[in-house]
Formats: C-alpha cells, sequence, structure tokens
C-alpha cells in the first residue's frame, strides 16, 4: 500500500471477463472515410458480448 493512494487489487483476467460476460458489455463505435472533407463512407458498429447463460435468462424472465 502506497502512502496517500488506493490500495492495488490484482484481478485475474479470467474474473475480469467472467464479470463482464455475466452483467454483459455493449460496445459501439463509429468509423468514417473523409477525403476533402468529402464523407465517403460510414459505418457504426455496435457489439453486445454476454454470455448464453446471462442472455437466455433475460429471454425466458
Amino acid at each position: 500500500m502506497t502512502a496517500g493512494g488506493p490500495p492495488h487489487a490484482e484481478v485475474a483476467l479470467v474474473d475480469l471477463l467472467d464479470r463482464l460476460l455475466a452483467g454483459g458489455v455493449v460496445i459501439t463505435g463509429d468509423l468514417s472515410l473523409c477525403i476533402a472533407d468529402v464523407e465517403l463512407v460510414r459505418i457504426s458498429l455496435r457489439a453486445l458480448l454476454t454470455s448464453v447463460e446471462a442472455a437466455t435468462e433475460g429471454i425466458l424472465t
């Protein structure tokens, strides 16, 4: 523990992934290709990452 700072807790990658998939994560983003301030292509991305168990619980309840 450092003086004046919060204690650092180590979290395993597996535990972090388990927490994220249990609750679900939504990732969004926009990608655009412009030349001379003229937008040629625009892509909107949306992804939902969740576990099958969490997804089926939401559907059935």
